[in-house]
């Protein structure tokens, strides 16, 4: 279906539960989000190295002690905003107790928000959530590059509301240490 037939099919104005509905919908697995503005953007597929990088940082995280149930990947966040709420979909989170079930999970229990690059999001990644997850309060958001280290990007949120970069360095070097250093 071409991008016309697309947006006569399309609400004025779409909703949480509209974006819920699309990802639930999509044979083709992509994911679908919203900005808090109601921006909507279709994220690309993930490829085996953005799911072998999620693995290793979920491996890392629950053999460092963090309960399954409270390290999540692809779970749908809750991002408020000033006109209404946005919804995205971290590759991982890890949350101080377990979200409550639903598809749209509060940003009040984060500990961290996860992105890992693919083609195409390095904007969205870099830029564009940077500002909603901070704005939101999530007290941490790390970015995993798909350069030649796969560098991360430690965000830690400051005194002002915005993140600050409180570390860059190699996945490898990440993963040789403990999630604590990182997480308190």
């Amino acid at each position: 279906m071409g991008a016309e037939a697309v947006g006569m099919h399309m609400p004025a104005v779409v909703t949480l539960d509209d974006v819920a509905a699309m990802n639930a919908a999509d044979p083709n697995g992509h994911r679908y989000e919203t900005s808090p503005e109601g921006v909507l953007s279709v994220m690309p597929l993930p490829d085996s190295e953005h799911a072998a990088i999620a693995s290793r940082i979920f491996a890392w995280l629950i053999m460092a002690g963090w309960p399954a149930e409270q390290v999540l990947q692809a779970v749908g966040v809750r991002i408020p905003g000033p006109d209404g709420d946005g919804g995205r979909i971290p590759d991982l989170t890890v949350w101080h107790k377990p979200p409550r079930r639903g598809v749209w999970s509060t940003v009040g229990d984060i500990a961290l928000v996860i992105e890992i690059v693919s083609p195409g999001s390095e904007a969205m990644d870099s830029v564009t959530k940077v500002r909603e997850y901070a704005r939101a309060g999530i007290p941490r958001y790390w970015v995993v590059d798909r350069d030649g280290a796969q560098t991360v990007t430690l965000h830690e949120l400051d005194a002002t509301g915005r993140y600050a970069e409180r570390a860059r360095m190699p996945l490898s070097w990440l993963l040789q240490t403990t999630p604590a250093d990182h997480l308190n």
